[in-house]
């Protein structure tokens, strides 16, 4: 550990250090918070105007965060509400999820950007003075004593802050640092059949209401609107095939794009110039062998790695979140650290990641398949899914998550 030997060295003491302020990390840290729990968390970003790609907010997250007093004023700052999902096929809609059957009020998506819903996160962590925010801080080392986790040491500017705490948790993403320091292995699984190439482009008509999956001729296009007045593409291409794609250059590439959308052909070819107009996101489901350990837990993708379909990410991140809380609040008040006490978050949090990986596999089978079979089966199981009770079942699962997450209020400290 390099602290002794810089000079600048700092440290402090808190109940928990939160790794990364995502959507996972800001909504725990304000839920401890709420608590009575002091928190520091540790994020490598100096600001919220980096690039994001996970904008579409479901009902069970909207639920969280409106129970937090967030969802209005991340919403008012500038967002589009949808109404559901829709599967086009050469102009047909041959899927149509509509939302508008879920429970009210949290019966329709909002795309917003996720800088908005943060900056509410942050601004309202601010406001206790348990909170201790280390922005432009990479973490280089925990704290371990007698095997268990005891802290984090993070680098910033003006040298190394050693941050000793009861509970450390690793929310700093899919390629987490946390978890590789912590020496816990993740589990990649390539069971998808695709990456997806991200872009955006103008908008030039009225925002859509929908997130859309567009098949026609060449490869599936995922399709919303984005805030501001633009339009979130993502081309789905072969799996590790964009190295090979890449090769033939941006004309090539926009070519097929423009032919799985021709609606998009014209600004395409105004607005997409070079391969840096493109972001690749490479799909895989990964899970870490462990989230839990003595002092140590991991959540959102830091423990869990999903693909894009079903706008999943942001709804289970926020509900790690609130299932996590009460079993951390408890686990503090005992003045216990061990793994084990944990189990009652991470045991049945693990079976319902299993079922939300066997969900997305069967989407990406039923979406994005390629093949004469595939587009023999997909209208018949489209009309299954339409016309009978297995529809509103999948929906109310990909919409609303685990309906045990919800804000425990009952936990918040008074004032």
């Amino acid at each position: 550990m390099t602290t002794d030997q810089d000079p600048r060295a700092t440290g402090s003491t808190t109940d928990v250090c939160v790794i990364g302020g995502g959507p996972a990390g800001l909504t725990l840290a304000l839920l401890l918070l709420r608590s009575g729990v002091r928190v520091t968390l540790v994020e490598r970003a100096t600001s919220m105007s980096r690039e994001y790609r996970g904008e579409i907010l479901q009902p069970g997250g909207l639920a969280l965060l409106d129970q937090l007093g967030v969802l209005e004023p991340a919403a008012a700052r500038g967002g589009y509400w949808l109404d559901g999902f829709q599967l086009v096929e050469r102009e047909r809609v041959l899927l149509d999820i509509a939302y508008d059957r879920l429970p009210a009020p949290y019966n329709r998506l909002l795309s917003v950007p996720q800088r908005h819903v943060l900056a509410e996160l942050l601004d309202r962590c601010h406001g206790f003075g348990g909170f201790r925010y280390l922005d432009g801080h990479r973490l280089s080392a925990l704290v371990e004593e007698d095997g268990a986790v005891r802290g984090a040491v993070a680098e910033g500017r003006a040298g190394t802050h050693t941050v000793r705490a009861g509970w450390v948790v690793g929310a700093d993403g899919r390629f987490s640092k946390t978890r590789r320091l912590a020496g816990i292995g993740a589990d990649r699984q390539d069971v998808f059949a695709f990456d997806v190439l991200w872009f955006k482009l103008p908008q030039e008509e009225p925002p859509g209401r929908h997130v859309r999956v567009f098949r026609a001729a060449g490869r599936p296009v995922l399709v919303y609107p984005s805030y501001p007045g633009t339009v979130q593409l993502g081309w789905t291409l072969p799996h590790k095939g964009y190295a090979e794609m890449a090769t033939l250059g941006v004309d090539r590439i926009r070519s097929e794009i423009a032919r799985a959308v021709p609606a998009y052909a014209d600004r395409l070819a105004r607005h997409v110039n070079a391969l840096s107009d493109f972001t690749l996101l490479d799909v895989f489901a990964g899970r870490a062998r462990e989230w839990v350990r003595d002092g140590l837990v991991l959540i959102g993708d830091s423990a869990h790695t999903h693909s894009p379909l079903g706008a999943q990410g942001i709804n289970l991140a926020l509900q790690d979140a609130a299932l996590l809380h009460p079993v951390l609040v408890e686990a503090l008040r005992d003045g216990d650290f061990s793994a084990g006490r944990l189990d009652a978050y991470a045991l049945p949090r693990s079976r319902d990641i299993d079922q939300v990986m066997k969900t997305q596999t069967m989407q990406a089978k039923a979406m994005l398949s390629q093949g004469r079979v595939a587009r023999v089966v997909r209208p018949r199981l489209a009309g299954l899914v339409q016309r009978t009770p297995i529809g509103p079942k999948i929906t109310r699962h990909i919409a609303l998550g685990n309906p045990a997450a919800r804000v425990r209020s009952d936990l918040f400290a008074p004032g």
